[in-house]
């Protein structure tokens, strides 16, 4: 009987202390969700600069964004993001293919010249992210950007004759995306990089800001103007250009 008693008195202070402990113990944080975005977008751009390609003598290229479109056969760009806390991954495509067919005469000789050229740019970068605020955020970004661009030329009629030329190369790239919210509806975006450094182009960058319209919760329209630059040179193959124009695009949360 005294044991039973004892164990019960002991029980009954211990009950406080440990109570007490529980108190103490912090709740375990909710796991973090990833969210995923999805941005298909417009960018009427005029592209300037200097081309080297089978061996010729540069071309000084300047092109407005009327011109291409004319000559435009397919394109497609769109940016993905994925975001968990802190860490995230984004992701940049381009893909342009532009075609021209004419006919001409070279040394008394009456053919069709067909010139195609495509171009693809694509970057993959981690996040991290600096500041995660209630009025906007800051991630800083790593990644590399792969160009691929290539032109064919075919002549047919009373001369036969083709030719092609492409370079590959990949760009280290770093940089800064921010996201500033001015209103329940709008927001203000913006990205900033750098890469290139010498390794593959002697030197790359991207720069883009821009306004946005939250339509809902999921889905947003963003207007903006977009610059990105590449320095590339290799053997007799040259790609010096400055691509810009304003864009226009939607921004889909999942």
């Amino acid at each position: 009987m005294k044991s039973l008693r004892y164990l019960l008195i002991t029980g009954a202070a211990l009950l406080p202390a440990s109570g007490f402990a529980a108190d103490l113990t912090p709740p375990p944080e909710p796991a973090s969700e990833w969210t995923f975005r999805l941005a298909p977008y417009l960018w009427m751009a005029t592209l300037e600069g200097d081309i080297g390609q089978f061996g010729l003598p540069d071309i000084e290229i300047d092109a407005p964004f009327k011109d291409i479109l004319k000559n435009l056969d397919f394109g497609a760009m769109a940016v993905a993001e994925a975001h968990n806390g802190t860490f995230g991954v984004l992701s940049d495509i381009m893909y342009v293919k532009l075609g021209a067919d004419d006919g001409a005469s070279i040394r008394n000789l009456d053919v069709d010249i067909d010139v195609t050229s495509e171009t693809f740019t694509g970057l993959l970068a981690g996040e991290f992210r600096l500041i995660d605020a209630e009025g906007g955020s800051l991630d800083v970004l790593a990644g590399a950007r792969l160009w691929s661009v290539s032109t064919d030329v075919d002549i047919t009629g009373d001369l036969d004759r083709s030719a092609s030329d492409s370079a590959t190369w990949v760009d280290p790239t770093i940089g800064l995306k921010s996201r500033v919210d001015l209103s329940p509806d709008f927001f203000f975006n913006a990205w900033g990089m750098i890469g290139g450094f010498g390794i593959s182009s002697d030197f790359a960058w991207d720069a883009y800001g821009g306004i946005g319209y939250q339509i809902s919760e999921s889905t947003a329209l963003v207007a903006g103007y977009r610059a990105i630059s590449v320095d590339y040179e290799k053997d007799d193959f040259k790609f010096d250009v400055i691509e810009h124009g304003p864009v226009l695009g939607a921004v889909f949360t999942f």
